[in-house]
């Protein structure tokens, strides 16, 4: 049997972000797996995608999003009270204000989350390949 590589990926600009985009897009996130450590400035998204590296291969990948130097966070149309929410990513965007960037992750049903930051840093790390 072929081993599997997890892979990671590291976006420092808004054209890594695209790529982590594509990655990611229809991905499955449980509203509890997505945290904002404030104190850290670090916000994390543990999600299901999938293997969209693979054509013919319908495997699913458990990943996290990692962006970090995160000044702040707001999301809009997004029950905050309900954890066990699922949303579907739909695109990440990014674009840069003055010295900060604000990066912006689009979901299903009109769902958005903005993050604020001076500096790009984001890593999409996958953690576990699982078959349905």
């Amino acid at each position: 049997m072929a081993k599997k590589f997890l892979k990671k990926i590291i976006a420092q600009n808004q054209d890594d972000l695209r790529v982590i985009s594509a990655l990611c897009s229809e991905a499955k996130i449980k509203q509890s797996d997505i945290k904002f450590l404030k104190g850290n400035k670090f916000f994390l998204i543990s999600l299901q995608r999938e293997n969209k590296e693979k054509k013919h291969d319908k495997e699913k990948i458990n990943s996290i999003i990692k962006f970090e130097f995160i000044e702040g966070s707001k999301s809009k149309n997004i029950d905050q009270g309900n954890e066990e929410n699922i949303l579907e990513l739909l695109a990440i965007e990014s674009y840069k204000k003055e010295n900060n960037y604000e990066i912006i992750l689009l979901f299903s049903n009109n769902g958005i989350i903005n993050l604020f930051c001076e500096i790009i840093d984001c890593t999409l790390e996958d953690v576990k390949i699982t078959n349905d």
